[in-house]
């Protein structure tokens, strides 16, 4: 019988016959290395909803608040992150990062709410 090779490090081992790494180190780096861009991809957006669901927390702390354009860009809020868009009946368009929405008003003023 051969002796099989390791998938990250090429050394033979031997073992069961449908064993693909030869310890534990080798299995967790292989694994890692693996669709390390679409994980990195994901970690970033999450952290950008993150920031803008506790952005939206802090400055909505009563469940109903109307602030300004500026004063969520200065927060570092990112208009383009959200989980959801709820539209109404009347065409007002709510974006959503969880359970805390925006709706946007005239003179660059936003409603801030958060659903129940």
């Amino acid at each position: 019988m051969e002796a099989q090779k390791c998938l990250e490090c090429s050394e033979p081992f031997k073992g069961r016959i449908d064993k693909k790494f030869c310890s534990d180190y080798c299995r967790n780096t292989y694994n890692n290395k693996v669709d390390k861009e679409s994980k990195n991809m994901i970690r970033n957006v999450n952290y950008r909803l993150r920031k803008n669901y506790k952005t939206l927390c802090k400055l909505n702390a009563t469940g109903k608040t109307k602030v300004t354009r500026v004063k969520l860009l200065s927060q570092n809020f990112d208009f383009n992150t959200f989980t959801s868009i709820y539209t109404t009946k009347k065409g007002s368009t709510y974006y959503y990062v969880y359970d805390q929405g925006y709706l946007a008003l005239e003179n660059d003023y936003y409603l801030l709410i958060k659903s129940i």
